[in-house]
């Protein structure tokens, strides 16, 4: 199957699909939802490029809303990019205070700041998430977008089950947004429910085979398994994740501990030291605990104490 540009004859997007023809009506509903968010991904991306050809002097509003998005897709996020997908995001709202695209936009990258630590106004940032959200919500009740990033926010605020309630009406208004799957499947891994967690970010995965952020898949994925004592799988998709995004320091602390459970002290050790390189403030597991709320949830931190944080204990990580 293939996406051209009407316009140009560009070629935009090919895939195959290989399906169970023994249950056509589940083939029939994983095409869908895979060319529902692979076609919009590549839209974006479209718009975007067809925006920076086109070398607007004073691009409208929606135009910089779909940049900052465009900015989002292209891959794993840094604090870079992020910022950069979040001035564009701003430009827009500036020239028009009611669209909705840049709202969600700058409430989607403060969850990203806020989730991967880059943020340096924790409580300031949170705050105009949640402004954003909330006034996207009175005037949408139903714009599954926002539920998912509300979602999201309640999961690093450990507001864990109001998370779930969030992402569950997120899923139920738009079944193929695989960042909702990929999102519930993590916030029932932080409630201690990882074997309940793995079919919804196996879902996310089959929607988006070729999702630019699928590293955030493989790296749930093989914490999951972790936790439930999967090591070979655990080990796999956590190597996966690393070769997606070798600057995620958490993903090498997670194999680490794998590797440390599984008795590779030497490997686990330079995974470990790589990572501090890369985030020298999370250096033993207090700074780690300290750095994410959801982490102290009882029945997660039950789970790490029985297999990632051992592997890390055996490998040298320090206690404080």
């Amino acid at each position: 199957m293939q996406l051209i540009d009407a316009e140009t004859g560009a070629h935009l997007w090919a895939d195959r699909f290989d399906t169970d023809r023994t249950n056509l009506t589940q083939a029939q509903n994983e095409i869908t939802g895979r060319l529902a968010r692979t076609l919009n991904v590549e839209l974006v991306e479209a718009a975007s490029r067809r925006i920076e050809r086109e070398r607007a002097v004073d691009p409208d509003a929606r135009d910089l809303a779909t940049r900052a998005w465009a900015r989002l897709l292209r891959g794993p996020p840094s604090a870079a990019t992020v910022q950069e997908a979040l001035q564009y995001a701003e430009r827009a709202l500036e020239i028009d205070p009611g669209l909705v695209e840049a709202k969600l936009g700058i409430a989607a990258m403060l969850d990203g700041r806020l989730t991967n630590g880059w943020s340096s106004s924790v409580e300031e940032d949170q705050a105009r998430a949640e402004r954003l959200l909330q006034d996207v919500l009175e005037h949408d009740p139903n714009d599954p977008r926002a539920h998912i990033s509300l979602g999201v926010l309640r999961r690093f605020q450990n507001r864990l089950g109001e998370a779930r309630i969030e992402l569950e009406t997120a899923i139920a208004l738009d079944r193929n947004h695989t960042v909702a799957f990929r999102n519930l499947g993590l916030t029932l891994m932080q409630l201690g429910k990882p074997e309940a967690a793995i079919p919804y970010i196996e879902k996310s995965i089959r929607l988006s085979p070729h999702d630019p952020n699928i590293v955030n898949n493989y790296a749930s994925l093989g914490q999951c398994h972790l936790l439930l004592g999967h090591l070979d799988q655990a080990i796999e998709f956590l190597r996966k994740a690393r070769a997606a995004d070798p600057r995620a320091s958490g993903i090498r602390l997670s194999l680490a501990g794998a590797l440390g459970l599984r008795g590779e002290i030497d490997e686990a050790r330079a995974e470990i030291a790589e990572a501090i390189k890369l985030n020298p403030e999370v250096n033993s597991l207090a700074t780690w605990r300290a750095s994410a709320p959801w982490i102290t949830n009882p029945p997660y931190w039950a789970l790490r104490e029985k297999t990632v944080n051992v592997g890390l204990r055996r490998a040298g990580f320090p206690e404080e």
